[in-house]
């Protein structure tokens, strides 16, 4: 599986923006896809998920509100739209594939792609 994360940019304090992720290799609807992020000096850490086929999705309390996973399976895509962004929200995002449908807090993700830099200016 080859994941290409892209959408970031520089956004003021309150804006949105739309990360993308591309999927090519096993079938695209056989697994589920999660969004994380890592901070200069942090940790990487879960934003959000989707299942297979788009039905479930999962997020992290700090975004809860303000972003939203979707995916079109048809085009191999995961989207991930981020609104009332903060500066806090700065990071390097990543998406990454699950082996399973649904997304596990217990079994990390499998394949990761290369990240995309969202910076969030105040």
């Amino acid at each position: 599986v080859q994941l290409q994360a892209s959408g970031g940019g520089l956004v003021e304090a309150g804006g949105s923006l739309t990360l993308s992720c591309v999927a090519s290799g096993r079938t695209f609807s056989s697994y589920a896809i999660g969004w994380f992020r890592q901070a200069p000096g942090r940790k990487r850490e879960f934003v959000a998920a989707v299942s297979w086929s788009g039905a479930s999705t999962n997020y992290a309390d700090s975004v809860k509100g303000r972003f939203t996973v979707s995916r079109d399976n048809a085009k191999t895509t995961v989207n991930l739209q981020m609104n009332s962004l903060k500066p806090e929200d700065t990071a390097i995002y990543y998406c990454a594939g699950y082996i399973q449908r649904y997304y596990s807090n217990i079994d990390p993700p499998r394949y990761w792609g290369q990240g995309t830099q969202v910076t969030v200016s105040s």
